[in-house]
């Protein structure tokens, strides 16, 4: 049972930061990444906090939300 329980919750964390990337990607220029983490489970990071996404973070991205705004006229 402790099993099922934590695929909820991982299953969870992984769609409340799938929610937040949608929801910021609508009103950013950057790319919203979700990352997976062996301790929080899955967490929503704007792109536009790092120049380049760094190593560590970079193989651990499991879904990325294309920003929504362009900045051409």
């Amino acid at each position: 049972m402790a099993t099922l329980a934590t695929v909820q919750t991982t299953s969870n964390s992984y769609f409340e930061a799938l929610a937040t990337a949608e929801r910021r990607a609508l009103h950013s220029f950057f790319d919203q990444h979700v990352i997976e983490d062996g301790d929080l489970g899955y967490f929503a990071l704007d792109e536009g906090d790092y120049n380049a996404l760094p190593a560590h973070l970079a193989h651990r991205v499991v879904h990325t939300v294309h920003g929504g705004m362009l900045d051409e006229y």
